[in-house]
C-alpha cells in the first residue's frame, strides 16, 4: 500500500511505446483489475546521450514542447492498445517525465506498491553497454518489480 494512502495500491508501469512496454501495461492492467489497484502509466524521454545520465540543458521552449507532445501522442497510443474503449474506467493514470528512465522509474518506486516494466525497450543496443532499464529498476526500486518479456 502507498504511504499516501495505505488502502489502496498503485501500480507503476514504464512504457516507451514497444510490444514490451505495452505488454508490461497489459499485465499491469490485469493486475489492477484483479486487485482494484491504480495504474500509473509513465513515459519517461531525455535528449539522447553517448553515455551518462540525462543532459541537464534542454532545447528552447518551442521544441521540447512539440517532443513532448509527440511523445505523449506515443503514450496515448500505447494505451489506447491495452485500454480501446475510451469510456471505460478505471483508466490509468499518465504521466511524461524528462530524466533518465531507470532514474525516474526508481524514483517513481518510491510512491509505489509494484513497478511493471518491459524486458526489453527501444534502448536494446544502449542497454548492452551500460545495463538495461529493467536491470536497474529489479536492482535498486523500492518496490517489488515484475518483468514482462512481451506477449
Amino acid at each position: 500500500m502507498t504511504v499516501n494512502d495505505p488502502g489502496h495500491q498503485v501500480v507503476v508501469a514504464g512504457i516507451d511505446g514497444s510490444p514490451e512496454s505495452v505488454a508490461a501495461l497489459r499485465w499491469a492492467s490485469q493486475y489492477a483489475a484483479a486487485t482494484g489497484a491504480t495504474v500509473r502509466a509513465i513515459r519517461v524521454w531525455h535528449y539522447p546521450t553517448a553515455a551518462g545520465p540525462a543532459p541537464i540543458g534542454r532545447a528552447p521552449e518551442a521544441i521540447t514542447s512539440e517532443v513532448e507532445d509527440h511523445i505523449r501522442a506515443e503514450l496515448s497510443a500505447s494505451v489506447a492498445e491495452v485500454y480501446p474503449d475510451p469510456a471505460a474506467t478505471p483508466r490509468p493514470e499518465v504521466q511524461v517525465i524528462y530524466g533518465h528512465p531507470a532514474e525516474v522509474l526508481i524514483g517513481e518506486s518510491k510512491e509505489a506498491d509494484l513497478l511493471v516494466v518491459g524486458h526489453r525497450g527501444h534502448g536494446a543496443f544502449t542497454g548492452m553497454l551500460i545495463g538495461s532499464v529493467s536491470i536497474h529498476c529489479v536492482t535498486h526500486a523500492a518496490c517489488p518489480v515484475v518483468v514482462v518479456r512481451g506477449e
